[in-house]
C-alpha cells in the first residue's frame, strides 16, 4: 500500500487502542474507551466497506427471545442462566437506546408475536409453560411478559392463537449503524474500512498487527468480529449465516410488529410498507456454518413459500432484494468477553441477539482494560 509520511503519522502511529470490527460491539467498545480515556488515540479496523457481519444485515428486532426460544434455552441452561441472559439483553437494549436515542434508531415498541404451525405440540408446550416463564421473568419487568392473542393478521396454516410479548420492539438497522458511526467520528475515533486483519502478536508490551494492506502497533487490541472470530483463532465461535429477503411495498399492509416462527428460526416484520423475512438456517445447519455472504435456493425458496402459504396468503407480493449476514454462535448462548493475552481482548459469540446484547458486550469489552 502506498502510504505517505502523513498517513503513517496521522493514522498508524502511537495508537492506544485498536478495535477489529466496526459493528455494534466494536463501536460501543470504542466509544466507552474514548469516554474513559479521552486523550487516547483509538483506531477501528473494518474488513468491509460497511460492517461485514450482522450489524448492518440484521432484521432490526429489539427482542430478548420468544416464548418457545426461552423454553428451548431452559433445556440446555439453568433457570439462573436464562434469567441472566434475558437480563443482559434488556440491559443491552437500554444502553443502545440511551447511547443513540430512540429517534435516531426509529425505535418502536409494537410488540412481538409468535406463530405456531398446525402441529399442536409446540403450541401446547408454550401454553403449559407460559405462567412459569412469566414468573421467572417478572422481577425484570414487574409485569407478565407473554400472553396469547387471536390471529387478526390473516395468517394461514397456523394456530388461531398467537403468542404475544408486549415488551418487544423494532429498530431501523441502517439508522442505528449510521448513528453509531457518526457518533464515533464526532468523538475523534478513527475508522478505516476495507482492511482485513490477518494476524497479530502480543509481546507483553504492545501488539503488532498485520493486515492485508499495512502493519502497525497498538498498546491494546480488541477483537469484535463475532461470526468471523474463528479467522483470528477464537475457536469457541462458529459462523451462522442468516438469509433475508424483503418485498416491494404492499398497499394497505396491516402487519405491524415483530414476528417469530418455528422457535425463532424464521422471523419477519413490517418496514416501510414491506415485509422483511429471514431465517431458515435450520434447513441446512452445516451448509449455513459459513462466512460466505450468499443465498441458497433451498432457503430462499422456503422463505417465499412461507410468505405465500402463511404470512401473505391472500396478498400479491414481489421480492425486491435478498441478502445475508453472519452471526456468531456456539454451544452456549452466553457471550465470550475475556482477555486472550496481556494486551488482547475479545467480545464475541452474540448468539443471534446482537441488537439486544451488542452494546452491553461492547461496554464489557472496554471494561476489561483497567
Amino acid at each position: 500500500m502506498n502510504l505517505s509520511y502523513w498517513d503513517i503519522k496521522s493514522w498508524l502511529t502511537n495508537i492506544d487502542f485498536t478495535i477489529v470490527g466496526s459493528g455494534i460491539v466494536g463501536l460501543n467498545c470504542a466509544l466507552q474507551l474514548q469516554q474513559r480515556f479521552p486523550k487516547s488515540k483509538i483506531l477501528v479496523l473494518e474488513r468491509g466497506i460497511l460492517p461485514q457481519g450482522a450489524s448492518t444485515k440484521n432484521a432490526g428486532f429489539a427482542c430478548f427471545g420468544s416464548l418457545s426460544e426461552i423454553i428451548n434455552d431452559l433445556e440446555v441452561h439453568s433457570e439462573a442462566e436464562v434469567f441472566n441472559l434475558v437480563k443482559q439483553r434488556i440491559k443491552g437494549l437500554q444502553i443502545l437506546r440511551e447511547t443513540l436515542g430512540d429517534q435516531n434508531i426509529n425505535y418502536q415498541q409494537l410488540g412481538g408475536y409468535e406463530l405456531f404451525s398446525d402441529s399442536n405440540a409446540l403450541f401446547q408446550l408454550c401454553q403449559s409453560k407460559k405462567e412459569s416463564i412469566n414468573r421467572l421473568l417478572k422481577p425484570l419487568f414487574n409485569d407478565e411478559v407473554f400472553s396469547f392473542q387471536s390471529n387478526t393478521f390473516g395468517f394461514k396454516n397456523c394456530q388461531d392463537q398467537l403468542g404475544f410479548n408486549q415488551f418487544e420492539g423494532q429498530i431501523d438497522t441502517g439508522k442505528m449503524m449510521q448513528s453509531f458511526t457518526q457518533l464515533a467520528l464526532r468523538s475523534g475515533i478513527k475508522i478505516l474500512n476495507s482492511v482485513t486483519v490477518e494476524q497479530f502478536s502480543d509481546d507483553g508490551h504492545s501488539v503488532k498487527i498485520k493486515t492485508d494492506t499495512f502493519e502497525c502497533s497498538t498498546s491494546k487490541l480488541f477483537i469484535a468480529t463475532n461470526g468471523f472470530a474463528s479467522a483470528l483463532d477464537i475457536s469457541e465461535v462458529k459462523p451462522a449465516r442468516a438469509q433475508v429477503l424483503i418485498t416491494k411495498p404492499i398497499e394497505n399492509l396491516n402487519i405491524k410488529g415483530t414476528f417469530h416462527l418455528n422457535q425463532g428460526y424464521y422471523y419477519f416484520r413490517n418496514i416501510d410498507d414491506r415485509i422483511l423475512f429471514g431465517g431458515g438456517r435450520n434447513l441446512d445447519f452445516k451448509g449455513e456454518e459459513t462466512t460466505e455472504l450468499a443465498q441458497t435456493e433451498l432457503i430462499q425458496n422456503m422463505l417465499e413459500a412461507l410468505l405465500k402459504s402463511t404470512i401473505l396468503p391472500k396478498t400479491p407480493f414481489e421480492i425486491e432484494h435478498r441478502w445475508s449476514g453472519i452471526m456468531g454462535v456456539g454451544e452456549q448462548k452466553k457471550p465470550i468477553v475475556k482477555p486472550l493475552s496481556t494486551n488482547v481482548f475479545c467480545g464475541v459469540r452474540l448468539g443471534g441477539m446482537g441488537v439486544a446484547i451488542g452494546s452491553l458486550v461492547g461496554k464489557e469489552l472496554a471494561d476489561l482494560v483497567q
